[in-house]
């Protein structure tokens, strides 16, 4: 897919829920338009956590949390999906 021409792709995917609990909406926009030097945003649970990165913040914040949940052992099952960037 292309990028909008806004420069503004969104990434998401949900979480599901543990004991009954409603699931986890976890959101990546990637902003090439922003003036300023922080183009990724990422939000877990509907925004009330929320933080924008530099490129290199987000690289590092990927490594690590990669190495961090393969030790947890095989992702589950609704990690198995393909997520598409989408203009909304």
């Amino acid at each position: 897919m292309t990028a909008p021409t806004d420069g503004r792709t969104f990434y998401r995917l949900r979480a599901p829920g543990t004991d009954g609990a409603a699931s986890t909406a976890v959101s990546v926009r990637v902003d090439l338009a922003r003036p300023d030097a922080y183009p990724v945003y990422l939000a877990v649970g509907g925004g009330r956590r929320r933080m924008y990165l530099t490129p290199d913040e987000a690289w590092a914040l990927w490594r690590c949390l990669s190495e961090a949940v393969a030790s947890l052992g095989e992702p589950p099952e609704h990690i198995r999906t393909r997520v598409a960037p989408a203009r909304r």
